[in-house]
């Protein structure tokens, strides 16, 4: 019963959170079983977050919406959810008008898949692994930097920057009263050879990219040179390269097919707190590769 019906909330977007069988799991508001998220859960997906008052954040299965009431209360952010349920969309407006912030708190009987995402600052989910894989390739096409939280459920291969368990008091399923929360950032698409002049000579930065990890050479004047610290959050790239005039980090804002950003030398032995010598640097994108966000399961197919 239970496989059953993860399938069927799997490929017809029927459930908007998981699911748990029995009225002493979970609360039916009519059609859907629901799973309240205790609010410890929410402050704390919101504060992972760092939501600020001019985010904007979208909900999947908003429930009673007390995530989107709660951001802008709280923080004063605005956004809405989406609930296939009408009469928790109906208790959530409820909520928000009670809670004073109706004006930064909508909430609509809508498909999460018929729904338009691409406005959101901030994603916030709690929904089953296998409509996470679903959604997930509509989630990695946002803009770069677009912050996403989920309760409980990852993204499969997709490895979260942040991941906690945290106490969960009130949890209406579990052994534990445990719960899960992790934190992305959606990636720029940077896999490819990168090009510039320095001081040095040319410079050649070859990417390869699997979601937001970064491998990775540099050449300088032909000659290749250790490279470390590659990171990617959103749109940033940061890494260091060991050149002749000495350790220097460099860090950009990626822009389609372009880095601007700025360099930092750092003096014979100096310790990396001690950098000097900023100089800003550009490079331009020669050749592209696709980076590989691509590792669906058989069996599921992304809509």
């Amino acid at each position: 019963m239970y496989a059953w019906l993860v399938r069927l909330g799997a490929y017809c977007g029927l459930f908007t959170a998981p699911v748990v069988l029995g009225a002493a799991l979970a609360q039916d508001y009519g059609d859907t079983p629901y799973v309240q998220t205790p609010q410890v859960v929410v402050d704390k997906m919101l504060e992972i977050a760092k939501i600020a008052k001019n985010d904007y954040l979208i909900d999947l299965g908003s429930g009673d919406g007390r995530m989107i009431i709660t951001a802008a209360k709280r923080y004063g952010a605005r956004g809405f959810g989406v609930d296939l349920n009408k009469s928790l969309v109906t208790l959530a407006n409820r909520n928000a008008a009670k809670a004073g912030v109706a004006n930064r708190a909508v909430f609509y009987e809508r498909d999460l898949h018929e729904t338009d995402i691409t406005k959101a600052d901030v994603l916030t989910i709690y929904l089953l692994p296998e409509v996470n894989l679903m959604v997930r390739p509509r989630i990695l096409a946002l803009k770069p930097g677009t912050r996403l939280v989920s309760h409980d459920y990852g993204f499969g291969e997709w490895p979260p920057d942040i991941e906690l368990t945290m106490d969960a008091p009130g949890k209406p399923v579990g052994r534990d009263q445990k719960s899960k929360v992790m934190y992305w950032v959606v990636p720029a698409r940077v896999a490819g050879k990168w090009v510039w002049q320095g001081p040095a000579g040319p410079y050649e930065l070859q990417l390869e990219q699997v979601f937001q990890k970064l491998t990775g050479t540099l050449s300088v004047g032909g000659k290749r040179v250790a490279i470390d610290k590659l990171a990617l959050t959103g749109e940033r790239i940061t890494f260091e390269a060991a050149l002749d005039q000495g350790q220097h980090e460099f860090s950009g804002k990626i822009m389609n097919n372009s880095i601007a950003g700025d360099s930092r030398k750092f003096g014979a032995g100096a310790s990396a707190g001690t950098a000097s010598g900023r100089q800003a640097w550009s490079a331009t994108r020669t050749e592209l590769r696709e980076p590989r966000f691509t590792d669906l399961k058989p069996g599921i197919t992304a809509r």
